[in-house]
């Protein structure tokens, strides 16, 4: 079952769509179930809705495989270079041109105080930390690492594909450094390695994944998974393509209900 519901983005007091997915057996059971938050919500589950028309086939892949978990995707702002600000962390100069003041740190307050308590009430969830994740793909890996560096209190999964690291991977570094991360933690890092060929930014892509997986597991994280895409571009084909993966990984070792 897909939702669709309008939601206050506080940080600019304009709705952000939320895209939220309910498990087939959720309304013929009294199961609750874990919560995965996405990024890009528009992107998740139907190519009408996607950016450039190819979604993540999110929920063909859950209920093909029966993977029993709640699902809420925000939108971003889609005006101008909305996206960009609300999901970077850092104000930091942006390879994309110019100083880039990012509100990343409000857009996670407003998910952990605002959208988390909002399925918390509205569904059936599992609330703990061992059952939340949350999961992106370019700036919204990004912002899924630096929300389980930053909030692992209430997150214990990320999943970041193809995550602009790039564009701050020494204040990721410091991040992690300072961090205080439980051990029952799973990290997905992932990128294609056509990306390395088409983003010039994105030579080391390999290197900054392995750094940060090293840095994390020295930190404690009980999983810390890094996949290379082999010809994986920076699309919601690929990222597709890394369903099966990057959830049975980070599942692993939750009880589903």
């Amino acid at each position: 079952m897909l939702i669709q519901k309008d939601f206050n983005y506080t940080p600019k007091n304009r709705n952000r769509m939320l895209h939220i997915y309910l498990p087939d057996d959720y309304d013929s059971s009294d199961r609750r179930y874990p919560v995965f938050y996405f990024f890009d919500g528009h992107n998740l589950f139907l190519d009408s809705h996607a950016t450039y028309g190819k979604s993540w086939g999110l929920s063909e892949y859950l209920s093909s495989t029966f993977t029993d978990v709640i699902v809420c995707g925000f939108e971003c702002g889609h005006e101008g270079d909305e996206r960009l600000y609300e999901y970077c962390p850092y104000s930091l100069q942006s390879a994309f041109g110019g100083p880039l003041a990012g509100i990343g740190e409000l857009t996670m307050q407003w998910i952990v105080n605002e959208v988390k308590p909002f399925m918390d009430r509205s569904f059936r969830t599992l609330p703990d930390r061992e059952h939340t994740a949350i999961c992106g793909s370019s700036m919204g890996g990004l912002m899924s690492l630096y929300a389980v560096l930053r909030y692992n209190e209430v997150f214990s999964m990320a999943g970041c594909l193809s995550s602009s690291i790039g564009i701050c991977m020494e204040m990721l570094e410091r991040e992690i450094r300072k961090s205080s991360l439980d051990s029952a933690t799973r990290i997905y890092l992932s990128y294609g390695t056509e990306e390395m060929k088409h983003f010039s930014r994105r030579r080391h892509l390999d290197s900054m994944n392995l750094r940060l997986k090293r840095l994390l597991e020295e930190k404690g994280a009980e999983g810390v998974m890094v996949y290379e895409q082999e010809n994986g571009e920076h699309c919601e084909r690929d990222w597709e393509k890394q369903n099966p993966i990057y959830f049975p990984f980070l599942l692993s070792g939750r009880k589903l209900s």
